[in-house]
């Protein structure tokens, strides 16, 4: 199938689909003689995959990584093994935390609205001191210790 109905089967843009080339996520099966990319039955299957997962909260890194892991059908590496052990970690710790804010939202539909002199047990769910899943800080430049930037008042200058 060509781009535009590979785009309109997964549900997305163009420019998603690009993208998702560029980071080798989705890759064509061929080119037509006139240029387009042509993708295979299951590429619309992979474009949701890839959508649902970041909603989820995977980075694209992470996306990649699992897709490898998928693409292989083998043994997987010790890296990989360490990845997929520690992503399962990670969603278990987040369904614990999804079932305390669920019990915390059932109860208070139940038992009615928080007292005011009390701690809403929809904050003390997630709010109470614990494990919390720390995001990774994302690769930047070093901060260099500058001036912070001025603006302008001067109208018209």
């Amino acid at each position: 199938m060509r781009i535009g109905a590979l785009a309109q089967a997964a549900g997305v843009k163009l420019s998603t689909l690009r993208f998702y080339e560029r980071r080798k996520l989705l890759v064509p099966l061929e080119r037509s003689e006139s240029g387009q990319r042509l993708y295979g039955p299951d590429a619309a299957i992979r474009v949701r995959f890839i959508r649902r997962v970041q909603e989820l909260g995977f980075s694209l890194r992470e996306v990649s990584a699992v897709l490898a892991m998928s693409d292989l059908r083998g043994t997987p590496t010790r890296e990989v093994a360490r990845f997929a052990e520690a992503k399962v970690q990670a969603i278990d710790a987040r369904i614990d935390d999804l079932r305390r804010m669920r019990r915390a939202i059932t109860t208070l539909m139940v038992e009615g609205f928080c007292a005011p002199d009390t701690v809403c047990p929809i904050q003390a769910s997630l709010g109470a001191a614990g494990p919390v899943a720390a995001r990774k800080p994302r690769a930047s430049a070093p901060a260099s210790p500058r001036s912070p930037r001025r603006r302008s008042t001067a109208v018209g200058t």
